[in-house]
């Protein structure tokens, strides 16, 4: 990754984001592009045009992390983008490579992270890495997405699930939002750690096969993946509107795990326990 050229693509793209009625400014003449000018960010972040101009164009080495939180706030960066800005900065001086995740060099499922899936019996539950890997499951989890796990070219992988497979559009009814999120998590993760060659290849891949991919990689949007909702339509059981939690595993950096929940006596829960046991008549002995 371009050190130089993420932090200009970055900044470039927050600034059209934020037009000057936003941002408290006055609108004067005729603005030939969308968002602030350079001048205006450089007046609400406090530095002269010249040296906001010069972090535009990359050169974050050296900048102070004042001058950071000062553009980011002239830019009302969320706490997701926040993030990468300072991890753009520190991969510009060399720190980053404190901060980025050790990786073995084949990653193994341990028995106990195994068992621990498997003793959540009630939702699906999943172990997922940086680059939309699906790694492991439960029972539940492996069933509600055996869309992904269909694809047997491959590890199944979300990103490649989203962008290359027609039944993601049936899978996720919200398909733009799942889409947009599924981007925006790849784009932080290549801000963590921008030498991951799985994840390059990976977007190169995706960028070449996928002219919706491509657009939403262009908009450099970040995120950081914890807790929400989401709309799911199974093949089998149907609608599914169920709340995520995703933690971070302590022992597998890079790596975490979700759960999912339906509502208590919502039909979203109705189609979960239809599910279990649509999963426990697969697996079920032949008498």
């Amino acid at each position: 990754m371009d050190n130089r050229a993420e932090v200009r693509d970055f900044l470039i793209s927050r600034r059209a984001k934020i037009g000057p009625e936003q941002a408290g400014l006055p609108v004067v003449g005729q603005r030939r592009v969308p968002g602030l000018r350079r001048s205006e960010v450089a007046g609400l972040a406090g530095v002269s045009v010249e040296y906001y101009a010069k972090v535009e164009r990359g050169t974050l080495s050296g900048v102070s992390a004042g001058v950071l939180d000062a553009i980011a706030r002239a830019l009302r960066l969320d706490d997701a983008e926040r993030a990468h800005l300072l991890r753009l900065a520190h991969e510009a001086n060399g720190s980053n490579a404190l901060l980025r995740p050790r990786r073995p060099r084949q990653w193994q499922l341990r028995p106990g992270l195994q068992w621990s899936l498997d003793a959540i019996t009630a939702a699906p539950a999943i172990v997922g890495n940086n680059r939309s890997d699906l790694l492991a499951a439960n029972a539940l989890g492996r069933a509600m997405y055996s869309d992904v796990y269909a694809d047997r070219s491959g590890p199944p992988n979300f990103a490649r699930f989203t962008f290359l497979d027609s039944a993601a559009r049936r899978f996720y009814p919200d398909w733009d939002l799942a889409a947009a999120m599924t981007v925006a998590n790849l784009r932080t993760a290549a801000g963590k750690d921008p030498h991951d060659k799985g994840l390059h290849d990976l977007v190169g891949e995706l960028s070449t096969r996928s002219d919706d991919f491509r657009r939403l990689w262009g908009a450099h949007d970040v995120r950081t993946h914890g807790t929400g909702v989401k709309r799911f339509h199974h093949r089998v059981v149907g609608g599914l509107e169920l709340a995520y939690e995703s933690l971070d595993l302590r022992a597998e950096p890079g790596l975490t795990m979700t759960v999912y929940a339906a509502e208590p006596e919502s039909p979203s829960a109705e189609s979960l326990r239809l599910l279990a046991s649509w999963v426990a008549d697969q697996v079920a002995p032949i008498p």
